[in-house]
């Protein structure tokens, strides 16, 4: 019986209910050691019954940085053949890479397979946890998440937050540890366990001990517990005058002594069968017996620690600790020798793998190659399988090699792991040792890179842009001293230092555009193509004039001809064609690599394709497909903890949103954009620009000229005018400044803007700057302007702006009195306005029209696919092309069961009550 905790009993309690109606949610309990959380686990799997199915795991200490040790314990039941065929081929490899399935991963050679990618194995976490609800719910159950392996937990929070209709409870609970990632906030649901109120806490004491407890006694136990019920059911044990003695200690350390009182009291030959099950991650008795054996203990030897109830041995023939500080006390309590020798025994009772390496490892007290080569091709698996730990090998790994400059080799290996797994402290701290090790050239550039991206992802990317910078020259400078280093890896660097540039300002931009321009590749080298295209495509955008260069699809085709097989090495060719103003090329390219990038499973770089394709897609006036493609990408970032992108593109949609007046969306989106700097930057967001360019198209939309203008010339005249979004919000400047009566606001943008229009060479472009000039004046030279802005646009398929100007143009007409011409170009833009569902460009064509003396049509209902969120519409269309449920689940990344309840949402909406209706209907 659970005194004190009806709240929490509820909470579990909705949280079942909503699963046994086919819904999906999580909840996370938080608290201290002993506050009850285990008990409300178990509580929640005695509630759920029959009912349910269920799956347990708990995170051990040791498994921290075992890469998806947790989770494939927590999976087993469903990795069945059966299980693993249902899911896509790109996610079923990657978790049979991250699990070892079907190879060698687990021992000692190489592994052949593709890597394991981190997303694929979240959504095929997703995708078995929808397997084994699918009968009857699923309720999954994680304690001490706080000791969960990094990777593990990680791919369950991604299926966590896309769990929707699949009826699967996710129940966790993790220790409140101060400065562990759990305690960062894992983006779900919590509940803080707190201590039991004191005539709770009295029920419990009494059951526990008894009513023949001296008051004194128990006043003083009530007094120390402060409400923790391990501590009201444990301290009991040691009311003698230890208790006393240890009163001035917190209360885990009070709860360790406890416990230490507790197993002391045990054979000698008991305790050390206990130090083995605390030391052994599995708790696995084919593992734990022998490895005793070796030690003189046998299994007879368990029995006293499971009649006093330390210990529990399940049907699966594994040992569970009555609580996770009693592990942690036989741990602290164990001198340091013995532990190293039941370290040794353990490594010698598991096969050749992972496992024996680390406890080899951990027993190890010298130098010793072949250890320090083992644990090396341990970091590589634990890499190759997307799981983090990979720098602790590399580190242990370099602690345990005999010769210097394998030490700093390691050392090296070890930083750059550090940094892929977002350890920046750590990462610097290893790479200041290893540089103050060697003088070598090469050894000096990689660190640099270690540095510079630690301070990018902080938000100091003038610093990191130098240190790339400076490295690259390095390597490209001394060719001899880097040890004949290929040009393509200084390449490489000047393409991350573009990045970091690419948020610094225009000067560093061209700095490293210049020596990027400079690097002598081979024509066959695969970065070759991008390294001649980048420099012709950015350069105009800062003012300098240089030749044209070849489509973009001329230097896709030659990096593929020399190697280039990923996404993820084409991905800068979209920004590029974006910064030159050849949207088409982005439109195509982008959706082409997209769809490669979903087919071959490269999802990690999804979010950056999917923001060029949207903004092409909105440039082109398709605001619905540019907002269900952000959308998406949005979600993938989210997942991916893609910071940078999360805030790109919710500004996107911020945009988006501005264009149809939904005023408090994009206030919210813009907002989220502005805020979403990740944890350990205090830079300016990355969505600031197309942010900015939102709010001020929300305040030119609906009259507020003053507002946009501020905004507007705030981003074409700061550090981020070279940005694309800040390139293409000039014509809005324009018209803004010049409806404040300050038209001077916008002339050193506009001469910018023009010589960038110059050389994107695109109709659209200049029908743009026309209409600048139209407006800027003088009044003379305007309606020659205008007219041939338009003729432009009706060569380019830009509906949107060809609106606007027709709107303006038809403004400027009904200024001059020229009512009757006026009406034929207000009613076209009022129109495209109405199309597009951009409600306040189109009440002011309404109030222009009107103004005209000509009625302008009333507003008219949304057709039914307008009405559809962007889920709902992207499932609706695939269903209408005929893919399945499970066709569409594997392409969205979602659960089989998801997709049919968006689509028996969609169909209402739709006004019909089927599949086979879907294509007319949208």
């Amino acid at each position: 019986m659970l005194y004190g905790r009806e709240h929490e009993q509820a909470a579990v309690d909705e949280l079942l209910a909503r699963a046994r109606d086919g819904r999906s949610g999580a909840l996370l309990l938080r608290g201290e050691a002993g506050i009850g959380k285990t008990a409300l686990l178990d509580d929640a799997v005695d509630r759920a019954g029959a009912a349910f199915r269920v799956i347990r795991v708990a995170g051990v200490e040791y498994e921290a940085e075992l890469p998806y040790a947790g989770l494939s314990l927590l999976l087993a039941p469903a990795l069945d053949d059966a299980s693993l065929r249902s899911l896509p081929g790109p996610q079923r490899r990657s978790l049979e890479g991250a699990f070892g399935l079907g190879d060698d991963l687990a021992g000692g050679s190489r592994p052949t397979e593709a890597p394991a990618d981190r997303l694929l194995v979240g959504l095929a976490t997703l995708g078995l946890l929808a397997e084994l609800a699918a009968e009857q719910p699923l309720l999954c159950v994680l304690d001490d998440v706080q000791w969960l392996d990094r990777a593990s937990l990680d791919a369950l929070l991604l299926a966590a937050r896309r769990l929707q209709a699949e009826g699967v409870a996710l129940l966790l609970a993790a220790r409140t540890e101060p400065g562990r990632p759990v305690d960062r906030g894992l983006g779900l649901p919590e509940l803080r366990v707190t201590g039991l109120a004191e005539t709770d806490a009295t029920l419990l004491l009494t059951e526990r001990a008894g009513t023949d407890l001296p008051a004194a006694v128990r006043d003083r136990l009530l007094a120390e517990a402060a409400g923790n019920p391990l501590a009201l059911t444990e301290l009991p044990v040691t009311t003698g005058p230890q208790a006393s003695t240890a009163g001035g200690l917190p209360l885990t350390s009070r709860l360790l002594i406890a416990f230490h009182g507790q197993v002391t009291a045990l054979p000698p030959a008991t305790q050390t069968l206990l130090l083995v099950a605390a030391a052994e991650e599995s708790g696995e008795l084919d593992v734990l017996l022998p490895a005793a054996a070796a030690l003189g203990v046998g299994a007879e030897h368990l029995a006293p620690a499971e009649e006093s109830g330390l210990v529990t041995v399940g049907p699966d023939r594994r040992i569970a600790f009555r609580h996770p500080l009693l592990r942690s006390a036989i741990l602290q309590r164990a001198p340091h020798h013995q532990r190293l020798t039941v370290h040794r025994s353990i490594a010698a009772a598991l096969p050749e793998g992972d496992r024996r390496t680390w406890h080899r490892a951990l027993a190890a007290t010298a130098p010793d190659a072949e250890l320090a080569e083992a644990l090396e091709l341990t970091a590589v698996r634990t890499g190759r399988r997307g799981g983090h730990g990979g720098a602790a090998a590399y580190e242990r790994a370099a602690r345990l090699t005999p010769d210097r400059d394998g030490v700093t080799r390691r050392l090296v290996l070890a930083a750059e792991a550090a940094t892929e797994e977002g350890e920046l402290e750590r990462a610097e701290t290893l790479a200041d040792e290893a540089g103050s090790r060697t003088d070598s050239v090469l050894a000096h550039a990689l660190l640099d890179a270690v540095r510079a991206t630690a301070h990018f992802w902080r938000g100091s990317y003038p610093t990191a842009h130098r240190l790339l910078l400076d490295a690259a020259g390095a390597l490209v400078d001394h060719p001899d001293a880097a040890g004949a280093v290929e040009p393509a890896h200084a390449a490489r660097m000047l393409f991350q230092a573009f990045h970091a540039a690419w948020y610094a300002g225009e000067e560093p931009v061209a700095e490293v555009l210049d020596r990027l321009a400079a690097v002598p590749l081979a024509a066959d080298d695969p970065v070759a193509p991008l390294a001649r295209y980048l420099p012709a495509a950015v350069l105009p955008a800062l003012g300098r004039p240089v030749a044209a260069p070849p489509p973009a699809r001329t230097a896709v085709e030659a990096a593929r001809r020399a190697g280039a097989e990923s996404p993820a090495d084409l991905v800068q060719l979209c920004g590029a064609t974006l910064v030159l103003g050849r949207d088409e090329e982005t439109l195509d390219l982008g959706g082409e690599l997209v769809a490669e990038a979903r087919a071959k499973g490269t999802l990690g770089v999804m979010p950056t394709l999917q923001f060029f394709l949207a903004e092409a897609e909105l440039f082109h006036g398709r605001h619905a497909d540019a907002e269900l493609t952000a959308t998406e990408a949005l979600a993938l970032a989210q997942d991916t903890g893609q910071h940078q992108w999360v805030s790109q593109l919710s500004a996107l949609l911020a945009y988006l949103a501005a264009l149809d007046g939904r005023t408090e969306r994009c206030t919210e989106l813009a907002t989220t954009a502005l805020a979403t700097t990740g944890p350990q930057t205090a830079a300016p967001a990355a969505g600031r620009p197309w942010a900015h360019w939102a709010l001020a198209l929300l305040d030119l939309g609906q009259g507020r000229a003053a507002g946009a203008a501020d905004r507007l010339h705030a981003l074409t005249t700061g550090p981020h005018r070279h940005h694309v979004s800040a390139t293409r919000s000039v014509p809005d400047l324009v018209e803004a400044a010049v409806r404040l009566g300050a038209p001077d606001r916008a002339a050193e943008p506009y001469e910018r803007f023009a010589r960038w229009t110059a050389a994107a060479d695109r109709p659209w472009a200049e029908a743009l700057r026309l209409r600048c000039q139209a407006l800027l004046g003088p009044d003379e030279l305007a309606e020659p302007a205008y007219r041939a802005a338009l003729d432009l646009h009706a060569t380019a398929d830009r509906p949107f702006e060809h609106a606007r100007t027709a709107l303006l143009y038809g403004e400027w007409l009904r200024r001059t009195r020229r009512r009757t011409d006026a009406r034929p170009h207000l009613t076209a833009a009022l129109e495209t306005f109405d199309r597009l569902a951009a409600h306040p460009w189109s009440a002011r064509a309404r109030t222009e029209l009107s103004a005209t003396g000509t009625p302008a049509p009333a507003w008219t209902t949304p057709t039914a696919p307008n009405s559809l969120t962007p889920q709902e519409l992207q499932i609706a269309r695939l269903a209408a092309a005929g893919l399945t449920n499970r066709d569409i689940a594997a392409q969205l990344f979602l659960s089989p069961r998801t997709v049919a309840h968006h689509l028996y949402k969609a169909y209402p909406k739709l006004g019909i009550t089927s599949r086979t209706a879907l294509p007319t209907a949208l």
